[in-house]
């Protein structure tokens, strides 16, 4: 048999219901991978009783001849973005020191009424600002990848979802919850080797998780393989009177849906994806990808997506103009930090707690945010941001008229090493520049790992699909990974 800790949602699910081994064996066995793996410094905190209680809970309901969840059984991770009830929750951030919610984030809840446990809090990009998990607040996630050039250097899991890839891919949990804002699920699962998926903006509650972006913000699963994000989005998903975003429609059955024949759908490939100086092995990746759904019975077809050359820029006015407006709320006065000096007023006090509560990355954002919403330069900016975020998303309705779906690289290179872009935010920007035009437009999209860069390292192709759609988008994503065959993993090195 296979060893429990290499076992995704539903093999995990199935052993359970078939007696092959206790939810609280698997509990056992996670909680003892993620002690072993503190050098990944992928957990902020760590919850085995939890993991336990829902393993008891599970074991004594299939005793008792009870209906099991979908997710009965099965430990994972949540990214320290979802408010825990009970358990601190900081986004990362030494602004939310010490700050334990009192309630329970809808999409947790959800996934705990599933039956999944919860093994701990993920580590992340502090306030889900970054791409390579490098701006938390409680240092770096390292990625279990290493290249095989013979050097040994520390690669970045991607971000902000960086907690989340490093332990999905390290074998340290079956699934994590992650944060899509701008790519922050789907970067990472191709920086590591796993499957990330973002659904329509909407499907998932955003109550109770810190919000970012407000208007880009979705929650998605990561997880080993196409199936296994099925079953847990069908978890995390579903209409919630608390979000006045939240989608007041059913959950569809995913899992029971999927098949890869893809006969009768057209695949588009947007022109405008061809970035100047595209790695020949990106392109190479891309062109297998399109081999790949031709062999599932797709037929290809050109598509343009002419303002996708504005999409990188309007994001980075549009997001960090909402961040300024939501993390205004952190001011030391209700929760989390309080730096009051000496003698000090309350605008002393909002100054100094803000200077040391946000790190560089946040206090950069949260500046040109401010600045793009000021007096005389919101028409400027926001404004203009927006009216081409409009036009961002009429394209895409455009070419909806000509194909199904759209096949893209994920990002553009393999994982890159701590350190090597953080000293250069724009080059940092850029990981995301195949990634958030789709969330612009609030469509579903995901990430599946189809081949190694020269260096042994993941590469994965994402498939876009028309809102509400995540059908479509797992079953080509479940044609590229039947033919991808796509098994490689990192070594345990810590």
């Amino acid at each position: 048999m296979t060893a429990i800790f290499e076992m995704g949602i539903a093999d995990i699910r199935s052993g359970i219901a078939d007696g092959d081994f206790t939810a609280k064996e698997v509990a056992e066995t996670f909680i003892a991978r993620v002690s072993a793996a503190k050098p990944l410094n992928a957990f902020l905190v760590e919850t085995p009783d939890h993991a336990l209680a829902s393993a008891e809970a599970a074991d004594k309901a299939k005793a008792n001849g009870e209906a099991l969840g979908k997710m009965a059984g099965v430990p994972i991770g949540m990214k320290d973005l979802f408010c825990t009830e009970g358990v601190p929750t900081t986004a990362a951030s030494l602004i939310l020191e010490g700050f334990t919610p009192q309630y329970e984030s809808t999409v947790s809840s959800n996934l705990f009424k599933a039956g999944a446990g919860m093994l701990g809090k993920l580590n992340m990009d502090q306030f889900a600002m970054g791409s390579s998990n490098e701006t938390s607040a409680f240092g770096n996630v390292i990625s279990p990848w290493r290249r095989n050039d013979g050097g040994n250097a520390d690669l970045a899991p991607g971000g902000s979802s960086g907690g989340s890839a490093a332990v999905v891919s390290g074998r340290i949990a079956p699934a994590a919850t992650g944060t899509d804002t701008g790519g922050s699920i789907r970067q990472p699962a191709a920086f590591t080797g796993i499957t990330g998926f973002k659904p329509t903006y909407g499907r998932c509650s955003r109550w109770g998780t810190i919000a970012f972006a407000s208007s880009l913000d979705q929650a998605g699963p990561m997880a080993h393989d196409v199936r296994d994000c099925a079953i847990m989005l069908e978890s995390m998903a579903g209409f919630d009177a608390k979000d006045s975003t939240s989608l007041d429609l059913p959950v569809p059955d995913w899992e029971a849906a999927l098949n890869s024949n893809l006969a009768g759908k057209k695949i588009g490939i947007p022109k405008e994806y061809r970035v100047d100086n595209m790695p020949a092995e990106i392109d190479a990746l891309w062109q297998k990808g399109i081999e790949m759904l031709k062999d599932a019975g797709a037929t290809i077809v050109d598509v343009s997506l002419p303002h996708t050359k504005y999409a990188l820029p309007a994001y980075y006015i549009i997001a960090p103009a909402e961040a300024s407006s939501n993390l205004s709320r952190y001011d030391g006065v209700r929760y989390g930090l309080r730096d009051l000096p000496d003698g000090a007023g309350l605008q002393d006090m909002y100054a100094a707690t803000r200077e040391a509560g946000f790190g560089p990355e946040v206090k950069r954002r949260i500046m040109i945010g401010t600045y793009v919403l000021s007096a005389g330069y919101y028409d400027a900016y926001y404004t203009q941001a927006q009216k081409v975020r409009t036009l961002i998303s009429q394209d895409f309705d455009k070419a909806w008229n000509s194909c199904d779906l759209l096949l893209t690289p994920t990002a553009p290179s393999a994982a890159f090493g701590l350190g090597e872009k953080s000293d250069d935010p724009l080059a940092m920007y850029l990981n995301d520049v195949f990634t958030v035009p789709s969330s612009l437009a609030g469509l579903p999209a995901m990430s599946v790992p189809a081949g190694l860069d020269g260096k042994g390292l993941p590469l994965g192709l994402q498939i876009i699909g028309k809102a509400l759609d995540e059908q479509s988008v797992f079953n080509a994503g479940l044609a590229i990974e039947e033919r991808a065959g796509f098994v490689a993993k990192p070594e345990q090195w810590w």
